[in-house]
């Protein structure tokens, strides 16, 4: 399969009052999206990986010893992580709905715990990468973060929630206050309905 840039769920600007501005998802989505998008398809062509899924690619390709993954792993595994950190962001949805508000107290003692656990490991990733709320196998919710461009299908586990701590995703926004950001996206970015809709039963 060749990989495919999506439009945005929303408009460029319908983020601008809660703190991601259009200038930001213009940069983000159009040039370094497309990017792996198209840095994606040209080391696909004619291999093994040409006819396999996205989520195919990026487990087969992942390699749990490397200290940094190769091209194939690297363009895909963040194609897959944009696709969905536009999904778990929207200018509606901010009402967390209580199946969600319940496992996350159940997991974490309660919402602004699991809020301030989040922040921590955004702020921890030392560099570029990713922090997530995770379903485990078990159905156990989790707080992990990722180096680079890795992600939860690399560990078995389901995304529910991921935000993009590299300096590209806030730096326009936030300059260098990764806190404020991951905070903020916490607090007026995420559609907490799309993170729900993730849970298995």
């Amino acid at each position: 399969m060749s990989f495919e840039l999506p439009d945005l769920p929303y408009a460029y600007d319908a983020l601008a009052q809660n703190g991601m501005c259009s200038e930001t998802l213009e940069f983000h989505h159009d040039l370094h999206h497309k990017a792996y998008v198209d840095n994606g398809n040209k080391l696909i062509a004619a291999t093994e990986w040409e006819t396999k899924s996205l989520e195919d690619i990026i487990t087969g390709s992942y390699d749990a010893g490397a200290v940094a993954q190769n091209g194939v792993f690297n363009n895909a595994s963040q194609h897959w992580n944009h696709i969905q950190f536009w999904e778990m962001m929207g200018p509606d949805g901010r009402t967390m709905p209580s199946e969600l508000e319940n496992a996350i107290t159940a997991s974490f003692g309660s919402v602004d715990e699991f809020k301030a656990q989040f922040v921590a490991a955004g702020v921890g990733q030392f560099g570029s990468g990713w922090c997530w709320l995770v379903q485990n196998s078990t159905g156990e919710l989790a707080i992990t973060k990722t180096e680079n461009g890795v992600n939860p299908l690399c560990f078995g586990q389901t995304a529910l929630l991921g935000c993009d701590v590299w300096e590209h995703s806030y730096y326009i926004d936030f300059r260098n206050k990764r806190p404020v950001y991951i905070q903020n996206f916490l607090d007026k970015l995420v559609n907490w309905e799309n993170v729900a809709s993730r849970m298995a039963g």
